[in-house]
């Protein structure tokens, strides 16, 4: 007779596995979303002449979070409240007052330097920190009594924003607000626009 097998005894049942204490993940303090623009913008020297420190925005607008955190911060300013018309100053006015137009669903005119527009146009004189220029904009870009919004990208002196504005009023339209991506406020521009409405993202 074949032996007998002999019943193999059960495995000790295994303790339950402890489990490791949950720890809280360190957290970091987070960047604001304009600190994160801020930082994508460099600093040139010597641009466009001797002494003077250039903010280059181009890195900002080569990444598509940085502008569109620009163009929402903007825009959330004045949605909900009566904008005609956006005017973007040449020419990195019109890469903002473009698509702040189309956010706000407003109208948008060009203002540009002179013998670009082939139109009629009003011309006004002004004086910037670099230079003594001028600004034109078609006649009848701003119908009247309008509510219009100025957008540049960096807010200087506020030499060329006041002559823009000089041409919407020209044309019988109100200024409601300046807008801008960068302001230098060392330089004062705020104060020549005042007493109307100035935003701005980033300030140094």
């Amino acid at each position: 007779m074949p032996a007998e097998k002999k019943k193999k005894k059960p495995a000790p049942a295994k303790a339950p596995a402890r489990l490791a204490p949950v720890v809280a993940p360190t957290v970091t303090q987070p960047v604001s979303s304009f600190e994160y623009c801020r930082a994508l913008i460099r600093d040139v020297p010597d641009f466009p002449r001797p002494g003077i420190m250039f903010k280059d925005i181009t890195p900002l607008l080569a990444s598509p979070r940085a502008l569109h955190i620009v163009l929402d911060g903007i825009a959330e300013r004045f949605i909900g409240e009566h904008v005609d018309a956006i005017v973007g100053i040449e020419a990195r006015g019109f890469i903002f007052g473009g698509a702040l137009a189309a956010r706000l669903n407003a109208s948008f005119v060009p203002v540009r330097k002179p013998g670009k527009l082939p139109a009629s146009v009003d011309r006004v004189e002004m004086i910037t920190e670099y230079s003594r220029d001028s600004l034109e904009m078609h006649k009848g870009s701003i119908r009247e009594s309008a509510h219009v919004v100025v957008v540049d990208d960096v807010l200087a002196t506020g030499g060329t924003a006041k002559a823009a504005a000089e041409l919407v009023h020209k044309q019988g339209g109100y200024v409601v607000g300046y807008a801008f991506v960068v302001e230098l406020g060392f330089l004062g521009g705020r104060e020549r626009l005042l007493p109307v409405r100035v935003e701005s993202c980033i300030a140094y």
